[in-house]
This record gives structure tokens, C-alpha cells and sequence, in this order.
């Protein structure tokens, strides 16, 4: 009873705006008496780095992350790449002494867990995970007139791009041609598996792939694209510079209009019982073919 008498004497809580109606003041209770003067305030210690939680959580289509030995010491040696912040081991940082001298990045040293906090979960980051601005995408009228070029149809899976760049690279290509759409993000787990590669292949990326296969065309490359149920084997096609070599998603091959744009379409002929191959083992092959018919003339 008495609980519902108090219910139904509350007064209801003000609207936000609202102003109180006048009346007699309430007397506030007295204060009590202080133990003592209050201690400090002390704030919370700074994080590590510049967010707490995993890096991937709060992307910034500004910042790219790469993180791996060989990933962040390409990416320090490359003219190209604009750099923000370096975070390393005291061990990974005297490793990288020389290259963060010549480029005069800003070098915080941390334990492994706090790398790994900025990194994504599970990373190999090896003691270091570099911030740095994306590489700009070159466009398709800026392709070498006699160059090697990879071409990717909305292959998604950063792994495999990333093993697909680290072999271009290897080989010499001039030119990663890819969807703006349908592409992974070129940082993290891309730049890891690429190991370097992504700081010596230039990316081209494109909002319709099939109008930038018809310019290549105009600008004479021979654009070739791989199916495994291609009618001629890559080794008995003609190739020559300019060259494109052109990749489907593993799922869905190459799409209808990008087969179009193909001069011509070839397989892998491979002697087993097995008939396709995952897609960065098929471009390996692919350019150790094309290379060794076309090489550096």
C-alpha cells in the first residue's frame, strides 16, 4: 500500500525544456562532514597505440595497415608510399634501423600483445605493423605499350591476390589491372601474403572492366584469358607484347563480357587427373609460360 500511495504522489518527471514551477525552495540536506581532503584524480592510462580493440574494428579508408617483416620493409624502401606511424619490438626496430633513418617515420616501441591489438586478429605481424596512406591506382591509359599485365575479374579473396602480386613481382609485370568492385582491400592480409609485392606492382583498378579490356585492345594488347575449358593450351598460343593475362574468380570463372574482350582463351594443360588449379597457382604458371615465350623484348 504504502508503495502505490508514493506511485500515485510522485511527481512525473519533467519534459526535457520544461521549466520547474515556481514554489517554495527545498531545503538540501546538509552536507556531511569531510573525512578528509579528496585524493587526486588520476586519468586513465594511454593506450598503446591510437585506439584500443583490433584495428579492423574501425577502418579508415585513409590509413592502410601492413604489418609483417618483409611487408612493412618493402613498404619503408618504396619512394611511393606515404608513410604515418611505425609501430615495432625494439628488436624488429634496430632490424629496421636503416630504413626508418633514410625515411624519418615516426617510430613508437611496443611489446608483441600491444602490436597485436592493433593488428587483426590472428595476424602474423612479426613485431611490426606499419600505418601508411593507400597507393594511388594508375589508370588504364598509363599502361606500358609494351607491358605485362595481370588481369583479376572480381577475385575477392585477399590471399590470393596477395600471392598473385608477390609472383608478379617476381616476373616482372608491369601492371595489376582489378575491380574497384569485388576486390579485396590492398593492406592487412593482402600485403602480408604479397611479402613486398605490393609495393612493386602498380595497381590499376577499374569500375568496368570490360570497357577498360576494349581500351587495352585499342592500345594493342593481346588480351588472353584463362579457362580450364579453354579450347587451345596457353604454351601452343602465339603470345606477344603487349600482353594481358586475364583471371576468373575460382568460383565463377570469367564473366561473360569479359571473355569477349579476349582475343583468345587457353588453358593450362596439366597431366593429372585434376583439371583447375587454385587461381594464384594458375597465374604462377601462367606467367612462367608467357614469360618464357615473351620475356623481356
Amino acid at each position: 500500500m504504502t508503495r502505490n500511495r508514493e506511485r500515485r504522489g510522485a511527481v512525473p518527471p519533467r519534459k526535457t525544456g520544461e521549466r520547474r514551477a515556481h514554489g517554495p525552495k527545498q531545503s538540501r540536506p546538509a552536507a556531511a562532514p569531510s573525512a578528509g581532503p579528496k585524493p587526486p584524480r588520476v586519468s586513465p592510462a594511454p593506450s598503446a597505440g591510437p585506439e584500443r580493440g583490433r584495428s579492423h574494428e574501425r577502418r579508415d579508408p585513409d590509413v592502410a595497415r601492413i604489418y609483417g617483416f618483409h611487408s612493412v620493409e618493402a613498404a619503408l624502401k618504396a619512394p611511393r608510399r606515404e608513410l604515418i606511424r611505425l609501430y615495432a619490438t625494439a628488436a624488429a626496430a634496430e632490424r629496421l634501423k636503416a630504413e626508418i633513418d633514410a625515411r624519418q617515420v615516426e617510430t613508437r616501441i611496443l611489446s608483441l600483445e600491444e602490436i597485436a591489438r592493433l593488428a587483426p586478429r590472428d595476424a602474423v605481424h612479426q613485431g611490426v605493423l606499419l600505418e601508411a596512406r593507400p597507393l594511388a591506382s594508375i589508370d588504364v591509359s598509363e599502361l606500358p605499350t609494351c607491358g605485362l599485365v595481370v588481369v583479376l575479374d572480381q577475385i575477392t579473396d585477399p590471399h590470393n591476390v596477395g600471392a598473385i602480386l608477390r609472383t608478379a613481382a617476381a616476373f616482372a609485370v608491369d601492371a595489376l589491372v582489378t575491380t574497384e568492385r569485388h576486390s579485396p582491400e590492398f593492406s592487412g592480409a593482402l600485403a602480408k601474403s604479397a611479402s613486398g609485392g605490393l609495393e612493386h606492382v602498380p595497381i590499376c583498378s577499374v569500375t568496368n572492366l570490360a570497357r577498360a579490356l576494349a581500351e587495352m585492345g585499342d592500345m594493342g594488347y593481346l588480351r588472353v584469358g584463362l579457362d580450364s575449358e579453354g579450347p587451345t593450351a596457353l604454351d601452343a598460343v602465339s603470345l606477344s607484347r603487349p600482353l594481358a593475362l586475364v583471371l576468373g574468380a575460382e568460383d565463377k570463372g570469367l564473366r561473360r563480357l569479359t571473355r569477349e574482350r579476349c582475343d583468345a582463351l587457353a588453358t593450362l594443360e596439366l597431366p593429372g587427373p585434376i583439371r583447375s588449379l587454385n587461381v594464384s597457382n594458375a597465374a604462377a604458371i601462367a606467367l612462367a609460360i608467357a614469360y618464357g615465350k615473351i620475356g623481356q623484348a
